[in-house]
């Protein structure tokens, strides 16, 4: 694990950013140093949140039961790894499962419909032996999650906000579920860290490159679930996504996905049947 990332990491500013001042500076380390030495323009508390060591970090991230990991760390997702826009570091609670994973997002708005979808397809594909990825979100998040969660499956979630802050917090005790089974929770945002709007996006890359099929169930025409869906087909990953009444806001966003090219899903059953053809397909990563 390195000091210097770790310093920068919980400055929590945007990747962009760090990228930034990486270039400008020419490495972690020294960028570091020109921010704990107030040579940047950022801010006062951000510079006093870099200027704490890494011992004291680790021994905070101890506290809460979390780790701090990188690309060259064991515990770092290997299939990140792929894409040019990874994530330099992650905050984890409890240990990424490995296997073939499926992206299952949609609306937070969803309508009982969507997210009484959304629960089959997350126990659909926890039967199926796919890790259910997601971010824990109200809708169609947290119905996929408990969908999994209610037949053993396993779930990793990532945040929008420090590991430690469950958005929505109705969503603690599932939280707590997906922890207790084996699950895990991610984000690039260091612990503490509120769900600002700006940081969603961001998450929902990370989302993208860690499925290997994404399922979008309910999608308004705008919305983090077509973001992550854009993100997904620029990394080469199928998407797939519900078709519903064409008079329906929910429904908007998926059908001009299948317009566009997405695969459609037509019930539990058919993801059950596209997953276990799509099994072999994937390449170790």
């Amino acid at each position: 694990m390195s000091d210097g990332a770790l310093r920068l990491a919980f400055g929590g500013l945007s990747p962009k950013a760090v990228d930034k001042h990486v270039d400008r500076h020419g490495s972690i380390d020294a960028a570091v140093a020109a921010i704990t030495r107030g040579r940047t323009k950022l801010s006062t508390t951000v510079c006093d949140e870099v200027r704490v060591s890494g011992q004291i970090r680790t021994e905070e991230l101890a506290e809460i039961g979390a780790t701090f990991i990188e690309p060259s760390d064991a515990g770092f997702p290997e299939r990140l790894g792929a894409y040019s826009d990874a994530p330099r570091w992650l905050f984890a609670m409890g240990t990424p499962p490995d296997g073939p994973s499926i992206g299952i997002v949609g609306s937070r708005a969803c309508t009982s419909y969507g997210a009484e979808l959304a629960e089959k397809y997350g126990r659909a594909a926890a039967q199926s032996g796919w890790i259910v990825v997601s971010g824990l979100a109200r809708g169609v998040d947290a119905a996929a999650h408990k969908g999994a969660l209610d037949v053993g499956g396993f779930c990793t979630a990532v945040f929008g906000s420090g590991i430690d802050v469950v958005y929505p917090r109705s969503n603690s005790g599932l939280h707590r579920r997906l922890l207790e089974g084996s699950g895990c929770v991610l984000s690039e945002f260091p612990p503490g860290t509120r769900p600002d709007a700006w940081r969603f996006p961001t998450r929902n890359r990370v989302i993208a490159g860690l499925s290997d099929v994404v399922l979008v169930v309910e999608a308004s025409k705008r919305g983090g679930a077509l973001i992550t869906a854009r993100i997904a087909l620029d990394y080469g990953v199928p998407v797939y996504a519900v078709p519903g009444d064409i008079d329906r806001p929910t429904s908007a966003g998926t059908n001009r996905l299948i317009r566009d090219g997405a695969f459609p899903i037509f019930g539990p059953d058919d993801l059950s049947t596209v997953l276990s053809l799509v099994t072999p397909l994937i390449r170790p990563r």
